[in-house]
């Protein structure tokens, strides 16, 4: 049977062979006992509902060990014996080429190299999922390869609910994730539900088919490590033989050694999991491993005496670091941390004085002593950095929730007001004021044809359209583009590639309208093929996050989600090929709200239209909601964004005399 027929076949009516468990991949941690026996069985029915009941026979006992096992039934015998990646979008079956397209972006997320745990089809994050089984990617993909473009797909947190009738410029497919009622988000919830399938965790980019490997947060760290850099410099100089200490090698905490390299400084990123360390290293994305400590130190005074730009992964525990790092007297000029500690009960965070192996059994069998051994590791980590930070260490919070479960877990990371944290948040110092203010933020896109090729077109392309813009850029904003320029200047030499013809570059609405009719203009010339624009979720207007992104929103809304739902639902009806909302990406389940879109530009007048009119929305949601927090900032890009487009009418909010006030 081809790809295309095993592709249009979806669920098969004789079930395939069951397939061994491969030790050699890279898999989920066993999930905590929590369903009650009646629950297991409802889990049971909800899982042999894909199949006709002749088969329900053969699968219950399957389905029944998977969970006792795993905690999760996968349905690993419905695992395709067709390489998973990306194809060129001609290889793949169907009727409308955006189907073909998210087809494309599908099978990306679930790419050995690019994904995470990827027999458990979870992308990045521990626990951010794609779909919760096999049966819903092969029903999935067979109803893409059927739909016309007056369809629409319907995708329940990782179902395919069906396809329905629509029209051509609505989105062939509406994506929702974990969109759980209030009193229902705790994580135990999610533990629970996604137990008995019936939700999942999507994280930002994994459920809504938009994940680009680590490439996909590598160019926004750049912009923080420099940034970062720019705020300690004590004369203007760079980053030469300064000391950046993080940890976590995942999916997008990889991209952490890489930034420091170009940002031009000493990386040390620890990380637990010999096989993502291993997959980091193997991709050229950290230059060397060290796994015992005192060698660490010896590598680090040497890289620091000859300001040698390198990254090294240290194989082990980031607490021995800190701790090891201030008994040493090793200076740390920056510091972070980007483990998973949204999901930190659940593989995101493993504890100090524990092997790998050993946590993930803790993990799954006493989850009780698991969580007191998490949070004793997470105060050890909180008085270490302390220590660094009172010898002069800049220290910001990476968006992972670190300061808020190292605060649940009782350590001294509050600020004297008992309200803030004492460190910022990266987005309120850096990416908030400098970037999201003023619409800057990870624009993306996918050649479609696989093509090297297009996407060194495409990078030249989106160069000269960014370099003609910083010719008329008013001076609120010269810096970014000069990073942006820069950036994508060097983004073939940087190697970012894994998976898709991917790349990203930060961009502000004017930018991502210009380089996007660019591209669709080059297509229409046939200079290169179909391109898929996207974005990361964690941007302007795509999610309200009171600990990230919405982190420099300070007139009390910052808990509100009105910004993200407006951001989808205007998304959907001003031409995206696909539209997504999620709970819990980046920051942990009922802690945030997030949307996203993909779009496909084939090189027509609608292609053209539709760009213009989402992109521009998509953005200047955002800035409006920043603008009316007061933001300066962002003010000052509303203001500049009516000027262009006069039926843009934005309500702006009069500042108050603090004397006033008392």
């Amino acid at each position: 049977m081809t790809f295309q027929e095993q592709i249009q076949e979806g669920i098969p009516s004789v079930l395939p062979q069951p397939k061994p468990y491969e030790t050699d991949i890279n898999h989920a941690p066993r999930r905590k006992e929590i369903l009650s026996a009646e629950e297991k069985k409802l889990a049971l029915r909800n899982a042999l509902r894909y199949f006709e009941p002749q088969h329900h026979a053969e699968l219950v006992k399957e389905f029944s060990e998977e969970l006792e096992k795993y905690g999760r039934i996968y349905m690993y015998r419905l695992r395709p014996d067709y390489k998973m990646y990306a194809r060129p979008i001609s290889e793949y079956p169907g009727k409308s080429e955006q189907a073909k397209a998210i087809m494309l972006m599908i099978q990306n997320n679930l790419d050995y190299a690019v994904a995470q745990h990827p027999h458990e089809l979870i992308t990045y994050g521990g626990n951010g999922a794609v779909f919760q089984n096999w049966a819903q990617y092969r029903l999935t993909m067979k109803y893409l390869s059927e739909m016309t473009d007056e369809q629409t797909l319907v995708m329940y947190s990782g179902h395919p609910m069906g396809l329905f009738p629509s029209h051509k410029d609505a989105p062939r497919v509406v994506v929702t994730n974990g969109m759980m009622i209030p009193n229902y988000s705790k994580p135990d919830d999610w533990e629970k539900f996604n137990a008995l399938g019936v939700t999942q965790y999507g994280q930002m980019t994994a459920g809504s088919y938009m994940y680009i490997g680590p490439q996909g947060i590598v160019h926004g760290t750049t912009i923080t490590v420099l940034n970062a850099g720019r705020k300690i410099a004590k004369n203007g100089e760079g980053l030469d033989g300064k000391l950046f200490v993080t940890s976590g090698l995942g999916g997008m905490s990889g991209a952490q050694p890489k930034a420091g390299n170009i940002a031009g400084c000493i990386t040390v990123c620890a990380e637990v999991n010999p096989k993502a360390v291993h997959t980091r290293h193997s991709q050229g994305w950290v230059d060397e491993v060290v796994t015992d400590i005192k060698e660490l130190v010896t590598r680090v005074r040497r890289a620091k005496e000859n300001k040698e730009v390198v990254s090294i992964a240290y194989q082990g525990n980031i607490v021995d670091v800190w701790e090891r790092f201030d008994e040493e007297d090793i200076y740390v000029d920056l510091g972070s941390d980007q483990t998973s500690l949204h999901n930190p009960w659940a593989g995101g965070y493993y504890p100090v004085g524990l092997s790998f192996e050993e946590a993930n059994d803790m993990m799954a069998e006493n989850p009780e002593l698991f969580r007191e051994k998490v949070q004793e590791s997470l105060r050890r980590e909180a008085d270490a950095i302390n220590k660094h930070t009172a010898k002069g260490t800049y220290f910001f919070d990476y968006g992972n929730a670190f300061l808020l479960e190292a605060s649940r877990a009782g350590a001294d990371i509050m600020a004297k007001d008992g309200i803030n944290f004492k460190y910022p948040s990266y987005v309120q110092d850096i990416m908030g004021p400098m970037c999201f203010d003023y619409g800057f933020g990870p624009f993306r896109w996918v050649c479609a044809s696989g093509k090297p090729e297009d996407l060194q077109k495409t990078d030249e392309i989106a160069s000269k359209v960014l370099e003609e813009m910083a010719k008329t850029a008013p001076a609120e904003i010269k810096q970014q583009m000069e990073d942006n320029i820069r950036w994508i200047k060097g983004a073939q030499q940087n190697k970012l590639v894994v998976g898709s013809q991917a790349r990203i570059l930060y961009a502000d609405s004017e930018g991502r309208i210009n380089i996007a009719k660019a591209f669709n203009e080059a297509i229409k010339n046939g200079e290169i093929g179909t391109v898929i624009l996207g974005r990361d979720h964690h941007d302007v207007s795509g999610t309200d996050s009171p600990y990230r992104e919405t982190s420099n929103i300070y007139d009390g809304s910052r808990f509100t989600a009105d910004m993200a739902i407006h951001n989808v639902i205007g998304d959907s009806f001003r031409g995206a090929t696909w539209v997504s909302i999620h709970n819990g990406g980046g920051v942990g389940w009922g802690e945030v709200i997030n949307g996203g879109f993909g779009m496909v530009l084939d090189g027509s007048e609608d292609a053209s239209r539709r760009l213009e009119s989402m992109l521009f929305w998509d953005v200047n949601n955002g800035i409006a909601r920043r603008s009316w927090a007061r933001n300066d900032e962002a003010i000052f890009a509303i203001k500049r964004a009516m000027d262009s487009q006069p039926l843009l009418k934005v309500t702006l909010p009069n500042k108050v005399d603090d004397a006033l006030l008392g």
